[in-house]
């Protein structure tokens, strides 16, 4: 005669196994789509260092308000003789 567990206790151990393997499988899904999502970040940040190229050479160096579109002139302070002198770059 072989020993075995109650049939209740088998069924416990069953379910708790079929939770964890439901479990690290949706982690699996979450990591597969995490990493696409990075890809897709990596590609917008591409996508902006692009437009950001384009927008210099058209105005020069700006800070632009994402609310309205205006843009004002970067300023540079140099230190010139012990004075502080801001131009525009």
């Amino acid at each position: 005669m072989a020993n075995s567990i109650t049939a209740e206790e088998l069924k416990t151990i069953q379910e708790q196994q079929g939770e964890l393997t439901q479990l690290l499988n949706q982690i699996g899904q979450l990591e597969a789509n995490k990493h696409a999502l990075l890809h897709r970040i990596a590609d917008v940040n591409g996508s902006v260092e692009e437009t950001k190229k384009e927008l210099e050479e058209k105005y020069g160096s700006i800070n632009i308000d994402l609310k309205d579109g205006t843009y004002t002139p970067v300023q540079k302070e140099e230190e010139i003789d012990g004075m502080t002198v801001v131009t525009e770059e």
